[in-house]
């Protein structure tokens, strides 16, 4: 059985496909209650500023983002598996990751947290969230010092992702391979 989207989940699902289409600077709150089919009034009912409109769009993008790869994480951690297998793992999931509108949503926003430092507190969290998985599973793997090792492996994965979304390639070594060198340095 599926869960009821709320007003507030169907604003902020609004804003990511703006954003995602036209960049922040399309963000508006009639661009936004209309894509969201919700009246001008709801938006600033659930959200008092175009900064938390922001914020709260990239936490929510994130959150689900995570429970997603939490839960892939959680299935294929039950058994053992080898570092090559693991790397495969996150490059499948990653070629399969669409970016459609509301995944590339993130990104500017992460970007406009370089401009904007009253949005940096919410990239922050994302990333946290993107490290503790990596933590997860470099510590499922039975790795050294995990959490040293998860920012350098997100960061290889969201550049490479960002290079295939620009190019329609990550180059020419796989996320797999890119992966594995990067742990066994």
């Amino acid at each position: 059985m599926t869960e009821a989207v709320t007003t507030r989940e169907r604003i902020l699902h609004a804003v990511l496909r703006v954003i995602g289409t036209d960049g922040v600077a399309g963000v508006t709150n009639r661009r936004v209650a209309r894509d969201a089919g919700v009246s001008l009034g709801s938006i600033t009912y659930h959200f008092a500023s175009q900064h938390e409109l922001l914020r709260e769009a990239m936490l929510m993008f994130v959150a689900e983002e995570t429970a997603r790869l939490s839960g892939v994480a959680e299935r294929h951690l039950g058994t053992p598996v080898t570092l090559e297998q693991a790397a495969a793992l996150v490059e499948q999931v990653a070629v399969h990751t669409r970016f459609g509108h509301e995944e590339i949503a993130p990104l500017e926003l992460y970007i406009q947290a370089g401009r904007d430092p009253s949005l940096r507190d919410a990239a922050a969290e994302c990333f946290a969230a993107y490290d503790r998985i990596a933590v997860t599973v470099l510590r499922g793997l039975g790795l050294p010092d995990p959490e040293r090792l998860a920012g350098p492996v997100v960061a290889l994965i969201a550049g490479l992702q960002l290079r295939r979304l620009a190019t329609g390639s990550t180059g020419a070594t796989s996320i797999a391979d890119a992966v594995t060198m990067l742990v066994r340095v």
